[in-house]
């Protein structure tokens, strides 16, 4: 059986990430054929080199940047964590080490995530920005910081009115970012379907809801800052301004990542984000 091609995407601004580069290529060629490597803050990736697979260097952020780099080659990643929490980069260098031929054979365990497509367009509707989010896209309000007011609908049909810092549509991989920080729910990954929360509402009755995957999200900009902004996954920023319009809606892609098989989602919930952690009781020394 051929040996799986892989790409190699390195963050080489993390001293760690270049201190091992040497060990990875050479753990890597015993498994597979690196057919390229490249820095992540790079532009598109050069369209005739093949690949089967990416194994990308740095933390979640390097992850999401180069699965949206990746996504028209519907390229699987292997996220290796040089960052501090490693939450969506399931593998460390060790670990990847000791799945090797689980992760670089023929059937790897390969999950498929929803992403977003997200669009700005004007007054008279004509197309301003566009982009794709993996994690969560956020109207958020900016420099001076003043309340915004936005005016949501969903499928044509109007929605709630939102005065405050933003609203926040999130995937349920996205879930446990920017969402869950602002007060929405975690949920499993393996759903598909739209988070809405809201950012320091002006509202004691504005709670976060769930829409089906299919729903299309327009957030209508009624008032804005001058730095009021549409960003997508915490990286690329779309400035926004009164009497545009934002659509988010399902893209017709899906992100894809290789799953580490000694974990699943729940214990990184438990292990990583402390999920339901306990308080620290002095009489049980926990």
């Amino acid at each position: 059986m051929p040996r799986p091609r892989v790409l190699l995407l390195a963050d080489r601004s993390r001293p760690d990430v270049v201190e091992l580069l040497d060990e990875i290529r050479s753990g890597i060629a015993q498994h597979a054929e690196l057919t390229g490597e490249f820095e992540t803050n790079g532009d598109a990736l050069p369209a005739n080199v093949p690949a089967d697979l990416a194994v990308v260097l740095g933390g979640d952020g390097t992850l999401l940047s180069q699965a949206r780099r990746v996504m028209d080659r519907d390229l699987p990643l292997v996220g290796v964590n040089f960052g501090r929490l490693g939450f969506l980069a399931e593998f460390d260098w060790q670990s990847l080490q000791q799945h090797a031929e689980v992760v670089f054979g023929p059937d790897p365990p390969i999950f498929e995530r929803m992403m977003l497509a997200a669009a700005v367009s004007g007054p008279g509707g004509d197309s301003r920005h566009s982009g794709v989010a993996i994690n969560d896209c956020v109207v958020t309000a900016g420099t001076p910081f003043r309340m915004i007011q936005l005016q949501l609908s969903i499928d044509g049909a109007q929605g709630p009115a939102l005065g405050g810092d933003g609203v926040i549509v999130a995937t349920p991989v996205g879930s446990t970012a920017y969402n869950v920080s602002a007060g929405g729910p975690i949920v499993d990954p393996k759903l598909e379907a739209m988070i809405i929360t809201p950012i320091a509402a002006h509202s004691l009755a504005f709670r976060p809801f769930v829409l089906c995957p299919d729903c299309e999200v327009r957030i209508e900009v009624v008032r804005a800052n001058e730095g009021t902004s549409l960003v997508l996954d915490g990286q690329v920023s779309m400035p926004v301004g009164r009497g545009q319009t934002v659509t988010i809606k399902r893209h017709a892609k899906k992100a894809r990542f290789v799953a580490n098989p000694a974990t699943t989602y729940w214990q990184i919930l438990l292990q990583k984000m402390r999920w339901a952690a306990t308080p620290t009781y002095r009489d049980r020394g926990v």
